[in-house]
């Protein structure tokens, strides 16, 4: 397995998820809460949100094949997906949406709703192991899905944990410019997926 292909599948997850900007909604969340408590809690988050992508990465193409959608079309529409996602990291929608959702959990316990989903397995993540593991056929592209799934999540939970001190390191301002570098980022790798999907189709070279 090419180690671009890693890193671009590893680079890809990771700037959907954007575990940065999960950082100070993990705070407001658990406001107030002891260290152990915060530990649990990003810990069932974490987990949680593997369960979900993992099952998308197994059974995502069976389910497209059952209901008449192809790999090229769903790349394609994967790629316009995440593309939108990368407008909202530039313009800062995607921030004020997810603030929404926090702001409306009044449970104690935020670790499946809001933070596992929609926070860190929604629509985009989940577009994004369909797409990682549908680019090598039988158990590589499976296992590059895994695998940078639990690298992704493994920052994820050591973010969660740091994220504190990462707040008043970087500042509101410092966040805000490595959202909109990595939404630049995640755009070109949204467009890169919808030319592999015409190229698929003989639309593109």
């Amino acid at each position: 397995m090419e180690m671009s292909f890693l890193i671009t599948a590893f680079v890809t997850l990771f700037v959907v998820i954007d575990p940065l900007g999960l950082a100070p909604l993990f705070v407001a969340l658990t406001q107030g809460m002891k260290p152990e408590q915060r530990r649990a809690i990003g810990l069932r988050a974490c987990g949680v949100a593997i369960v979900v992508l993992a099952v998308f990465t197994l059974f995502g193409e069976a389910v497209l094949g059952f209901v008449g959608i192809s790999m090229p079309a769903f790349r394609v529409a994967g790629g316009i997906l995440l593309f939108l996602t990368a407008l909202d990291m530039l313009f800062e929608r995607r921030t004020q949406r997810r603030k929404g959702q926090a702001d409306e959990e009044e449970h104690r316990d935020p670790s499946v709703f809001p933070l596992a989903i929609p926070l860190i397995a929604g629509p985009g993540a989940i577009a994004s192991v369909i797409l990682i593991s549908g680019q090598r056929p039988g158990i590589e592209g499976v296992m590059a899905a895994f695998g940078v799934t639990i690298a992704v999540m493994a920052l994820v939970m050591t973010l969660f944990m740091a994220s504190g001190l990462m707040e008043r390191a970087l500042g509101r301002t410092g966040i805000n410019v490595v959202t909109r570098l990595l939404g630049m980022l995640l755009a070109a790798l949204s467009v890169q997926f919808v030319l592999d999907g015409l190229r698929a189709f003989g639309f593109a070279s």
